[in-house]
Parts: structure tokens; C-alpha cells; sequence
């Protein structure tokens, strides 16, 4: 591994650091950390994985724009070369993987790292930053690595059921299958602001329009382009809470084309129109937590 585990970066205060830039001098840091407006901007040779522990942060990526709230998680193919940009309040680490901390997450219990994004509890984000200082303390090892490699791993847990239904004979054939499939996903993800058509996702994961459709739906049971669209209408809804935007604004950079087609979709997808809805108390609107704890209630109860 190149990196030395006792050098690490922290981006504090407004100051901008650039992996590349960094390399001339000396190897890059695999500990990283960026807080309080400060930026880092990643190279392309290695996987990153970030872990947002207070505030928010953007970061901008080859799969678009994405918004990181506090114990949220998000990783990047070394290709992505993320930016990361924290908020005024923000506090966000990660750390760089090359091809050999790669192969040693694959021989410890048969590990491994996507691309994708998820949420911690305020256990594993606290577990995540003790393993994190530990893997970075001074004299440390490659070894101090492997704690924080399962621990990244076991917040993808819930991935490997679906990396076992991707087609192939091979473990590593599901593997960079699913790997491409989650690459498409963020790429939806991080471009909620616009139709996505399926040819620039077949263009990314290198496979065909055909057969990316077909394993995108079989895997999430959804299909990309019904995907687009929830994202999309999702988006709309943040804009409406979280903004003063007019509802024409918050169609035009939710991808519609027209108000027209804009209050058609977003009344079939949350129940109420736009206006409405920017009026409700946040617990009845129809994507907050306690809407969908109370339908799931309520769904339970009818099915006993």
C-alpha cells in the first residue's frame, strides 16, 4: 500500500487541498478529513469512502451532485474523483483505498466496498470515527487498517444479498457487475435536476441499453427510468420545504418541462398538490418519517 498510515489530511476552515497536488510532495494521506467550508479534491487512482459525522457537505463527483447530512455515508470508484465541500458547521472523514487495501478488505472474511451511499446509526458513525483516529494514530500499521476496512464493509451489509442476484458464474463477475449497476444508481442520484436517459447510463457502466435495463430492474425492482422520476419528484419536495422557490422553479430544476406535467406527477406521487403540500406540518407530509412509520402501522394492522 502507498499510503502512509501515520500521515493524515485534515481541510479545515476554508482551506482547499487537492490529492494530486499533494502527491508530487509525497504519498497521499489514506485518513482524511474535511470540516467547517473547507474542501478536498480526490484523485483518480484510488476508492473513496465518506462518512458525514456533524452538519452537511457537497460533494461533486463524475455521478453528479450529491448533498451529505450528518451519519450518512457515500463511496466513489477511484474514476469519480469526488470533491468534497463541508458546510459552515460540517465535519466530514473518509479515507482512500488503493489496489492493495482493496485486495486485503477481500481477504478479511471475504469483504469487500461499493460504490453507494446509506445512512449509520449514532453507534456506527461513533465506532467509525474511533477506528478512523486509531487507523491514523502515530506508529501505526497497515494492520490498524483492517478494523476500519470491516467496519466500512458491514455498513454495506445490506448489499450483499443483491450482489448475489447480479448475473455471473463468478463471485468477482457479481461483484463488478454489481459495481457498475450501483455506479448507474448514483448516477440517477446525483442528477435528480434532469431526465437521465438510459443511454448515458449504458455509456457509463459499459454495458448495453438493453441489458442494463434488464439487470437494473431485476436487481432494485424498479427500472431506471421510473427511478428518474421518483428522484426526481423527491427533489421537488425538498425545494418546497426547503426553500422560498416558486412551484414553476421547483418544476424547471426538478427536469420538468412544464407546470402542467410537473402537478400531474407530483399530485400522483405524494396525494396533494405542490401547494398543498409546502403547507402541511412536516409529520403529515407523505415522505416524512412519521407518515411512513404510521402507514406501515396501519398496513400491518391490516394484514392481521
Amino acid at each position: 500500500m502507498v499510503c502512509d498510515m501515520r500521515q493524515v489530511s485534515w481541510v479545515d476552515r476554508g482551506q482547499s487541498v487537492s490529492f494530486e497536488k499533494q502527491a508530487e510532495d509525497g504519498p497521499r494521506p489514506a485518513c482524511v478529513g474535511v470540516a467547517r467550508l473547507g474542501s478536498l479534491q480526490t484523485s483518480g487512482t484510488v476508492f473513496t469512502v465518506w462518512l458525514q459525522l456533524r452538519g452537511t457537505a457537497w460533494v461533486e463527483s463524475k455521478e453528479g451532485k450529491f448533498r451529505l447530512r450528518q451519519r450518512e455515508w457515500i463511496a466513489f470508484e477511484k474514476e469519480s474523483r469526488p470533491l468534497i465541500q463541508a458546510g459552515r458547521d460540517g465535519m466530514c472523514i473518509g479515507i482512500s483505498l488503493d489496489a492493495d487495501a482493496l485486495r486485503m478488505l477481500g481477504t478479511l472474511a471475504d469483504s469487500s466496498v461499493y460504490t453507494g451511499r446509506g445512512r449509520m446509526s449514532l453507534g456506527e458513525a461513533r465506532l467509525a470515527l474511533r477506528l478512523w483516529r486509531e487507523a491514523q494514530a502515530p506508529g501505526a500499521t497497515i494492520h490498524q487498517l483492517r478494523p476500519l476496512l470491516l467496519h466500512l464493509a458491514s455498513l454495506q451489509r445490506d448489499l450483499a444479498g443483491t450482489v448475489q442476484r447480479c448475473p455471473g458464474r463468478s463471485r468477482i463477475r457479481k461483484r463488478q457487475v454489481f459495481g457498475r449497476m450501483q455506479r448507474a444508481r448514483m448516477y440517477l442520484e446525483g442528477n435528480s435536476h434532469r431526465v437521465v436517459r438510459i443511454g448515458e447510463l449504458a455509456e457509463l457502466t459499459n454495458f448495453s441499453s438493453w441489458y442494463l435495463s434488464k439487470t437494473f430492474q431485476a436487481l432494485y425492482e424498479e427500472s431506471p427510468q421510473s427511478l428518474s422520476a421518483r428522484l426526481r419528484l423527491e427533489r421537488a419536495a425538498m425545494l418546497l420545504c426547503d426553500t422560498d422557490m416558486m412551484i414553476g422553479e421547483v418544476a424547471s430544476a426538478s427536469g420538468f418541462d412544464n407546470c402542467c406535467s410537473f402537478a400531474r406527477a407530483f399530485r400522483a406521487r405524494f396525494g396533494a398538490s405542490a401547494t398543498q403540500y409546502r403547507e402541511m406540518p412536516i409529520a403529515l407530509r407523505p415522505d416524512s418519517a412519521k407518515f411512513k412509520d404510521g402507514l406501515s402501522k396501519t398496513k400491518a394492522a391490516v394484514r392481521t
